[in-house]
């Protein structure tokens, strides 16, 4: 496809691009914390966006949409969001670099990749990324990395609409071969743990479900949480978020607290010490353990913070049979999208064959499963993979 895609933009602009990729990513643990300014672990992976760009020494930024075959012309002049959607992802960045002072002149763009769309692996944030990295390379800009994260993030607020946390930007920007990154969504630290992958792979269970629930529970469980803080906060003035709360906190006040309330706190405090211990584990070559906090990850998702649906559960009841598993867990929002599943890799074909039939059994729905391998974040393309092009 990286080929496609420089060929296509040659064919339409008759000049040679520079060449970038954006990956996609999973969250291995660390559900639902990021607002509560927790602790993620997630990993960039192998299903990126790829973009082939160069200047066109005009004030207008041309684009074609590989995969949609859908073309589109803006005035760099008057940046405003579009009514083509994917175009606002793109539109988003221009607009937070020209706000930031820096002189994005006229470009030419094709972009498309293999990142599954709906499946919860953030190709929005890949496109974000992506662009924000060609285009500060192009230019010269010299924008420090976290910064291109933080606009890519803002763009997705300002043009597309979506209050994302800063994981998805983080993941496609600062992923690492081999590694997940352990990000504290507070401070913004982050730190590289080496995952033990050579005899096992990411296998994303796509459920094919979105139930309408999503968008609404989201928000109730935000302000179940902050309903928590604020009854801790009275006793603990230092507690201003669930991050600071501690298990014997909970246990001290659970009679105050309105048990829907506890559960979604409990779930959050422990989901916390789950990415804590999962890294202990990481850094102790422990893939074992690793894989129980996945599976521990699922259920306290499922019975405390309430954001499963079956057709995620039965999916994880099913891995959890398999001794070629060392662990599942529900990945995303929840009410559907992915279960995240760490699979064997001498059993892939295997795996996957069970689960597909198993689910077609149960829902009479189609399963779709994609294997990944944890990549580098966003950079320019292989020069090797692309013999032809200018990078």
């Amino acid at each position: 496809m990286l080929q496609e895609i420089t060929e296509k933009f040659e064919e339409r602009y008759q000049q040679k691009p520079v060449v970038v990729r954006s990956p996609g990513r999973v969250n291995l643990i660390g559900e639902h914390t990021d607002y509560n300014e927790g602790f993620v672990l997630p990993a960039a992976i192998n299903k990126e966006i790829y973009f082939a760009l160069a200047p066109n020494h005009t004030n207008t930024f041309r684009a074609y949409a590989f995969n949609l075959e859908q073309e589109a012309e803006f005035d760099l002049g008057n940046v405003h969001p579009s009514d083509i959607s994917w175009a606002n992802y793109l539109l988003g960045v221009v607009a937070q670099l020209q706000q930031a002072g820096y002189d994005v002149r006229g470009f030419d763009l094709v972009f498309g990749g293999n990142v599954p769309l709906g499946a919860g692996l953030s190709s929005s944030a890949a496109v974000e990324c992506g662009l924000a990295f060609a285009l500060n390379h192009v230019f010269d800009f010299n924008i420090p990395k976290f910064t291109l994260v933080k606009m890519a993030q803002l763009a997705e607020h300002e043009y597309a609409g979506v209050r994302c946390g800063i994981m998805d930007q983080f993941a496609s920007m600062f992923g690492k071969k081999d590694h997940a990154v352990k990000l504290d969504c507070r401070s913004l630290d982050y730190a590289y743990y080496k995952l033990d992958m050579a005899d096992y792979r990411i296998v994303l269970c796509d459920t094919q479900v979105k139930h309408n629930l999503a968008s609404s529970e989201y928000n109730t469980r935000r302000l179940e949480c902050e309903a928590g803080v604020a009854l801790l906060h009275q006793h603990y003035p230092a507690v201003t978020s669930l991050r600071d709360v501690t298990t014997e906190m909970l246990e001290q006040h659970t009679a105050e607290f309105d048990p829907v309330i506890y559960k979604r706190c409990k779930y959050v405090v422990n989901e916390n010490n789950r990415v804590e211990e999962a890294c202990q584990a990481l850094e102790k070559g422990d893939m074992k353990t690793f894989g129980e906090k996945m599976y521990a990850s699922h259920s306290g998702l499922q019975h405390y913070y309430e954001v499963s649906c079956p057709e995620l559960d039965f999916l994880v009841e099913q891995a959890s049979r398999l001794d070629t598993v060392l662990g599942a867990r529900m990945m995303g929002g929840g009410f559907g999208g992915c279960t995240i599943n760490l699979v064997k890799l001498d059993a892939l074909e295997t795996f996957t064959r069970q689960m597909e039939a198993a689910y077609q059994r149960q829902f009479g729905i189609t399963l779709k499963t994609y294997v990944a391998e944890i990549v580098d974040g966003s950079s320019l393309a292989e020069t090797e993979i692309m013999p032809h092009a200018q990078v």
